[in-house]
């Protein structure tokens, strides 16, 4: 990594005579582009391209031309070995930038960068409390590395190869390309095909902000001419043949780093000769250019004695840039003075080692000649290459996977090894490389006291995801011992990790730790809890829970582990659990907490979950501690450690109030969630409240720019769970705005089928509600009941109807449609009966819906016309606009069918205004052919709300006013705007205006009733 103020410093490398670095060629276009965006700051540039295709050459090159408004830039190399400190890249990055914080200016803030930067400690601020919640120490860290960024000049930042990039560095990324209102401007380069599809890179590349310049470039392979341009320039711009250059196109496809790579082989082998005037391969037949950069550096690598051989090696361990006197020491043979022995690795450098004092800081005693000279070797052959600052790396990451690979595993594992030996003279303690090179070598115990050494400094600093990894791996390994294990497992941060086949491995070694007869009971009661909780993010409730149930024993004394398991066991889920019996669990774990003397936040902690677990289950006295909860949450100062789970308890309550059809407890619960969580810097608490309330809007009705909003959150790769929520309100949206398609099905089986594979309820049962509206509106009676069978069967083994709300009415619907009247009429009993015990507004609307449909298919149209009214007043309560106004389009029909036609043509008019004032444009559609079609309703007439629009037209007022006059939205005017025109056949609005003026219209009387 390099640090320039206008330019940035190059490798240099020493090829052999005659052949000289390539230049850059073929790249006009894409070197204009990012000139151009980093010559207006601030700017977010993007290259793209395969591995060697000159990512890093532009970048440079367009640095050079673009000098940024004489701000200084930075360069972080993202190395292909996982670092296990945050921030790794940019923390090195900064260090070589920046001398030290004295002079910077700093605010108390940097004292947040201590456990990242420890050799800056004396001269920071003290660090803060620790938070209770590890994205708040993530975002204080990016604060403070953003402000070093301010404070040094940094006004670019490039980033190598982000594709290898730990997820709190894309994280730091994020945070600056979105912070305002002066963003640092960034140039990321990647490989396309190494970023996973939950990459937050993917993020960054599809938001940019309309602020910002934003140029993006994917580099391809070169032409023909452009290879033969390439070659020329590294052959003092002589001429070389097309012949020539064809053949390398063909060879490398293009790539620039292969063709360098083999013109410098080529050279090396005497196989590139001058002939008439140009630059020809020898003999076309004889020898082969190695396809690949593997083959080229493997062949250059072999031409090297030994000894520098070695420093390849080496160098490729390190994978990082290292000073001469470090690769010097590793590659050293075992009988050479300061370097130890094959397999060999001393705990303690010598004091006298120059490789170890030259890591600690102090500068080697003396030059080692012999390994000096292989050092110097290995950079003239050119796979290596020296920066400004002394130290020595390989010059492209290829390379050294070539040498590292083709080293034999014995070999590999001296030099980790060795490495570790020498790092562990370091300061700061690289704990993160050591464990990757102890793990390299072989040496369990090493690796798992720096790798638990590195996750504990992980989370010190936010990072949960890369302590999991880390914990994740020293669990997995069968060579530690059960006891060494259960400690691991009580430290892991299980919700920080996804991915279904580490779950897998992990829940396969927690069942063998516990089948070892290893643990002792309290190590083995905490690795059951542990189980208990992975079964349930695996959706395994019935396993979870008899886990859990066994955990609480074994654990023995009153604690907080036992009080959660129990709360835990309280919480519903899909399993055979009662309500019963999840209250039983309810109230042992609260006696549990009164009678254990618990810290204030686990105190909060529990009082959330149970609140939490009584809201799910339907039951009233959830309300009062949600009341106690939006106390707490309007507190003016709250501990972190409290504030989180405040904050969490104002969310799980938002959505009980959401779900039980309560706006006025789910708004004013979101809304402190949001505030609270933002206020503490609990990022995830807070964006999940801020798409609860998406949610909530939905049911709501309050649709403008809804689908934008969702659509926002689609694209949450590192959340899959915001994804599934985002997608299930696009897709109701969908269906109401432009009808039902097979993209939208497709999409609602994918949360549904997601939903009840991850156990989670919600997102289970209203996708296949909807489902099943669909099947049913399609006549397809027999899928909507095989829908709705699992979670309606779930509902009443569990007797939690609060659950029915959204499968209750379909699954009615679809037994009367198929002649199934009794098994419908005891369903509504059954939902009758609960429902008197506990009344929550959107149960309550939901069983007035199936008590329409038994009547209509039992009583006839008119007394059906009565309920579904009563159930369209029961939804404006909650209020559902949406669905109260399919309850009344149903009660327009059976009034239709009963002969009452006004009153049928009055509330379908009441219907098509409403959803067109909703934007429900598919149903405003089909409420309206009701009126128009088949001699029902005013036909060719105008209608008494269409008549309203055409007097105020007449009037000269716009859309606009004619809406503000008859309270109607813009969108409603302008749909009975163009009905009325089509009636009267005219085009514009003076014509039907005139019309207006010399004939009243036929129905135009104003004593029809059907005025109004």
């Amino acid at each position: 990594m390099t640090v320039g103020a206008s330019g940035t410093a190059e490798r240099g490398r020493a090829g052999g005579d005659g052949v000289g670095p390539p230049s850059l060629v073929g790249r006009d276009r894409e070197l204009r582009r990012v000139t151009a965006a980093l010559s207006a700051l601030p700017a977010l540039v993007l290259v793209e391209g395969e591995a060697g295709i000159g990512k890093s050459r532009l970048v440079r090159e367009a640095l050079v031309r673009a000098a940024p408004g004489g701000s200084r830039h930075l360069v972080a190399m993202c190395p292909p070995f996982r670092e296990a400190l945050t921030l790794g890249p940019v923390v090195d990055a900064v260090r070589q930038a920046v001398a030290g914080p004295a002079g910077l200016g700093l605010s108390a803030l940097a004292g947040a960068l201590h456990p990242v930067l420890p050799e800056w400690s004396d001269e920071l601020p003290p660090p803060p409390p620790a938070p209770a919640d590890a994205s708040v120490a993530r975002h204080r860290l990016m604060r403070a590395l953003a402000e070093v960024l301010d404070r040094a000049g940094i006004g670019v930042m490039v980033v190598e190869d982000v594709h290898w990039a730990d997820e709190a560095t894309l994280d730091f990324l994020v945070f600056l390309a979105t912070r305002r209102p002066d963003p640092v401007s960034l140039v990321l380069t990647y490989r396309p095909e190494e970023v996973p599809p939950d990459s937050l890179l993917l993020r960054l590349s599809s938001r940019p902000s309309p602020d910002v310049r934003h140029a993006r470039v994917a580099l391809g392979a070169l032409t023909v001419d452009d290879t033969r341009r390439l070659v020329s320039s590294m052959l003092a711009d002589e001429h070389v043949s097309t012949a020539f250059a064809a053949f390398l196109h063909d060879r490398t496809e293009g790539v620039p780093l292969a063709l360098e790579e083999c013109v410098l082989l080529m050279h090396d082998r005497a196989d590139l000769v001058r002939r008439d005037g140009e630059w020809v391969r020898r003999t076309l037949d004889e020898i082969a250019v190695p396809p690949t950069i593997r083959d080229a550096v493997t062949e250059r690598a072999a031409r090297l004695g030994p000894a520098a051989r070695r420093v390849l090696l080496a160098a490729a361990v390190l994978a990082d840039p290292a000073p001469a006197a470090h690769l010097a020491a590793l590659a050293a043979p075992a009988e050479a003075p300061g370097g130890p022995a094959a397999g060999a690795h001393p705990r303690t450098p010598a004091a006298d080692d120059p490789a170890a004092n030259s890591l600690a800081g102090h500068a080697p005693a003396a030059p080692l000649s012999a390994a000096a000279e292989a050092v110097a070797e290995a950079v003239r052959s050119g796979l290596l290459a020296e920066d400004a600052t002394g130290r020595i790396a390989f010059r492209h990451i290829l390379a050294a996977r070539a040498v590292y690979d083709q080293a034999r595993p014995d070999e590999r594992r001296t030099f980790h090894a060795r490495a570790a030996a020498l790092l562990e003279g370091a300061h700061p303690l690289p704990v993160g490389r050591l464990a990757h090179h102890l793990r390299q070598a072989g040496e369990i115990g090493g690796w798992s006291r720096y790798a638990q050494r590195a996750a504990d400094l992980a989370i010190a600093s936010g990072d949960h995801d890369r302590a999991a990894t880390l914990l994740l791996d020293l669990i997995a390994e069968p060579a530690l011992p059960a006891p060494d294990v259960a400690p691991l497992v009580a430290k892991l941060p299980l919700l920080a990790f996804t991915g279904d086949i580490r779950r897998a491995e992990l829940l396969a070694r927690l069942r063998g730790l516990l089948d070892s007869g290893q643990l002792a009971p309290r190590d083995r009661a905490e690795v059951r809890g542990q189980l208990g909780r992975l079964l349930r993010h695996l959706g395994d409730y019935a396993a979870a829970a008899a886990e859990l149930e066994q955990a609480v024993p074994e654990i023995g004394e009153p604690s907080f582990a036992v009080a959660w398991a129990m709360t835990a066991l309280g919480v519903p889920v899909a399993d055979d659990l009662t309500t019963a019996d999840h209250l039983h669990w309810l109230e042992r774990a609260r006696q549990m907490a009164e009678e254990s003397s618990l810290p204030e936040h686990d105190r909060i902690s529990l009082f959330v979950d149970r609140t939490t677990a009584l809201l799910d289950l339907g039951e009233e006295s959830g309300w009062e501690g949600a009341a106690e909860l939006m106390r707490l949450a309007g507190a003016e100062h709250l501990p972190p450690r409290v504030a989180v789970q405040v904050a969490r308890g104002a969310l799980n309550l938002g959505n009980a109030g959401m779900r039980w059809g309560r706006p006025e407890q789910a708004g004013p619960g979101l809304a402190a969630a949001v505030e609270l969580a933002g206020r503490h810097g609990y990022l995830r608490v807070r964006d999940t409240a801020l798409l609860t309330l998406v949610h909530l809007d939905l049911l709501g009705g309050a649709w403008d720019g809804l689908a934008g909003r969702a659509a926002l959150w689609q694209d949450a790769p590192e959340e899959p769970l915001f994804r599934l929520d985002a997608l299930l309100v696009s897709a109701k949206l969908r269906i109401a705005v432009d009808g039902p398609d097979p993209q939208v099905e497709e999409d609602l089986r994918h949360v549904a089928a997601e939903g009840e594979r991850r156990g989670i309820v919600d997102l289970w049962l209203e996708p296949v509600a909807a489902l099943a509206a669909l099947r049913l509106a399609a006549g397809d009676a027999r899928s909507a009941l095989d829908l709705t069978a699992a979670p309606m069967r779930l509902v009443t083994v569990k007797e939690l109807w609060l659950w029915a709300t959204d499968v209750a009415p379909p699954r009615v619907a679809a037994l009367l449609a198929l002649g199934r009247a009794a098994e419908a009429r005891a369903l509504v009993e059954r939902f009758a009966a609960a429902e008197r015990e506990r009344r929550a507004p959107a149960p309550g609307a939901a069983l007035r819906v199936c008590t329409a449909l038994l009547t209509e298919a039992e009583h006839g149209a008119e007394a059906a016309a009565r309920d579904w009214q009563a159930a369209a007043d029961a939804w404006e309560k909650v209020p559902r606009p949406y669905e109260a106004l399919r309850a009344r389009e149903r009660a327009a029909a059976c009034l239709r069918a009963a002969g009452n036609r006004v009153a049928a043509v009055r509330e379908t008019e009441a219907v098509v205004t409403g959803y067109g004032a909703l934007g429900a444009t598919h149903d405003e559609q089909r409420a309206r052919r009701a009126l128009t079609g088949g001699g029902r309703g005013y036909g060719d007439q105008l209608s008494p709300r269409e008549l309203e629009v055409v007097r105020l037209v007449a009037e000269g007022m716009t859309n606009r006013q004619i809406a503000q006059a008859l309270s109607r939205s813009p969108k409603t005017v302008a749909t009975q705007l163009n009905s009325a025109m089509r009636k009267r056949g005219v085009t514009s609005r003076t014509a039907l205006a005139v019309s207006m003026t010399r004939q009243r219209p036929a129905n135009d009387d104003p004593a029809d009733p059907n005025r109004r």
